[in-house]
Parts: structure tokens; sequence; C-alpha cells
């Protein structure tokens, strides 16, 4: 049963999480940024301000080094505050970033240990600007 309860939990929590996603790209205010990124990867942050929220859409990266994860970060004018890790199995994704922009001049992408950090630990791999 206890199981059970977990998993709707879960499901319950990644459907709320998709749902705010797709609300970040879909809003009126949305404004996107797009880089290339390492051998052939592209990368693009969308911001909604009025939600004060970000995703980042990620094509043809390449999986990280095995035992680590490449991680978001807002970049609070040379600050980095962690917002979130990708899923290192896929190539393509969107990531709802965890919190808020809070007036970000940034984003970093960093190659962390599996699990994320509390701060960089590398140099970043790309850094897009925050769309005005």
């Amino acid at each position: 049963y206890e199981r059970a309860q977990d998993a709707g939990e879960r499901a319950a929590r990644a459907e709320q999480r998709a749902e705010t996603l797709a609300g970040v790209l879909a809003a009126p205010d949305a404004e996107s940024r797009t880089a290339r990124l390492a051998d052939g990867a592209s990368g693009t942050l969308v911001v909604s301000g009025r939600q004060d929220r970000a995703v980042f859409l990620a094509s043809g990266m390449a999986e990280p080094p095995s035992g680590k994860v490449y991680q978001l970060w807002f970049d609070d004018h040379g600050t980095m505050r962690p917002a979130g890790l990708m899923d290192p199995r896929s190539t393509s994704q969107a990531v709802l970033m965890e919190g808020p922009v809070d007036g970000a001049a940034g984003v970093g992408i960093t190659v962390e240990p599996a699990g994320g950090s509390k701060q960089p630990t590398s140099d970043p791999i790309a850094l897009l600007s925050v769309p005005a």
C-alpha cells in the first residue's frame, strides 16, 4: 500500500512539474535566448517574468561522463545558485529550473558529481544570459 501511495505522490508531482513547465513555455510574456553549446548541441532558456520561472531546453547534448551529471545554475551577478539537474541519459530534454529567476543575470551549466553540488565544482560548459 505504501509503495502505491508513494508512486501516486510521485506521479502527482511529475504532473504538476509538467503543467508548470508548459505554463512557462506558453506564457504570454515568455522570452527566450538560444545558444550553441559544445559538439553542435544547442540550449534555449525560456523565462516568464510574471511567473518568475525558467525552463531550459537542450538538444543534442552529449551524455556526461560516467558518474557525472549536468547541473543548471542561476547566475546572480557572479554568485551561482543551484537550479536543478539534467537527466544524464537524455541528450534532448526540457527542464523546469528549480526556484525563481529572481533577477538572475544568466544561467550556467556545469558538470558535477552524480546528485549535484551545492556550489559549482567545474567551470561552466555554457553560459546564457537571461532574456531582457
